[in-house]
């Protein structure tokens, strides 16, 4: 892989050997003004994930290459200075989904030479893919979706086939968890200094982003009553964690059972690491009554039996359901609001 590479897979080994090959000191990208616009690039895209959820990379000649390779290490220290777990999981995602669409791009040499690069073997035979199990387990972990489970693979000799598009979204999430693992880094004082005016620009953003959500969307809808085990799943939602199968249906099916619209739900799953509107669309539809059947949010029992029970409180042990719960919560509420009036 050359330097063009490189501007799209700034996180393998070589690129980073490449980098240390360049004739200057790495603190020199948070100083020198020489690499005042890789700076600007760095902010842009960690402001490109946070507004977009994906990175456009423009790479043209060796010099803008380069550009888009330095722009990375400044990325993540900006995102180390501000430390922040919502932005962090964000980020990752924004870069994995990047290198996603470049990866369906790659020869199968350069592609089995990037997979070598996360510890994945891969052998290709008539455009299918084949990875160890244990190598599957450990990139699709993590993709909750129903024909990702190993159980549903089917496995020759320890083998699992996957076509090109399978493998390549294997990959995508070997980056994710690469990108994700691997922040913060400790960044010096002078460095975090140095850099204030473009975390300035990044805070702002990220402060818009994260209210942007709850204020719009909830209209009406009281946040301060979800049950715990609703509160700790939307959190993680935002955050992009890729929520369980049986969570997402929980969390989706409560919050229409509320009144949050289709639109808002959608767009809160947007950060998913295995996103996909036109499939997420379809599910929430469904699940608001597109065939017909409203489907309600599941029991307490339900709930605790499928692992998705988190942080009890008192009144849970007063109601069977969520839904009883907020509304149990909202009149409690209520009534303080009365009593406080004069």
């Amino acid at each position: 892989m050359d330097v063009f590479g490189f501007a799209y897979f700034p996180f393998v080994h070589g690129a980073l050997k490449y980098v240390e090959s360049l004739d200057f000191k790495l603190d020199e990208l948070f100083y020198d003004k020489v690499f005042e616009k890789v700076r600007e690039r760095g902010k842009e895209r960690v402001l490109q994930a946070i507004r977009d959820g994906v990175l456009k990379h423009e790479v043209s000649e060796r010099i803008s290459a380069e550009k888009e390779l330095l722009s990375y290490p400044v990325a993540r220290i900006l995102v180390s200075c501000i430390n922040d777990g919502y932005l962090i999981r964000r980020y990752a995602l924004a870069e994995a989904k990047s290198s996603y669409e470049q990866i369906k791009k790659l020869q199968d040499d350069i592609l089995k030479e990037l997979a070598f690069d996360f510890d994945i073997t891969c052998d290709i035979k008539d455009h299918t893919y084949a990875m160890h199990f244990s190598d599957y387990i450990r990139c699709a972990s993590a993709i909750h979706e129903k024909e990702w489970k190993l159980i549903n693979r089917r496995m020759n000799h320890g083998q699992i086939n996957l076509s090109r598009e399978e493998f390549s979204r294997i990959l995508e999430e070997a980056v994710r968890k690469r990108i994700e693992s691997s922040l913060p880094v400790d960044v010096p004082d002078d460095i975090h200094s140095a850099l204030e005016t473009y975390l300035e620009e990044i805070r702002s953003n990220l402060s818009a982003r994260k209210s942007e959500f709850s204020i719009e969307e909830f209209r009406e809808i009281m946040p301060d009553c979800f049950p715990p085990c609703m509160a700790h799943s939307l959190s993680n939602a935002q955050a992009g964690v890729n929520l369980a199968h049986s969570m997402r249906f929980a969390l989706t099916s409560f919050l229409l059972n509320i009144g949050m619209n289709v639109e808002g739900i959608i767009e809160l799953f947007k950060v998913s690491p295995d996103f996909d509107e036109e499939r997420t669309r379809y599910q929430v539809m469904h699940i608001h009554g597109s065939t017909g059947t409203i489907y309600k949010s599941p029991s307490c029992a339900t709930m605790t039996t499928y692992g998705n029970c988190f942080g009890k409180k008192p009144l849970c042990e007063r109601i069977s359901h969520p839904l009883g719960y907020y509304r149990k919560k909202a009149r409690i509420l209520k009534k303080g609001k009365t009593a406080e009036k004069p």
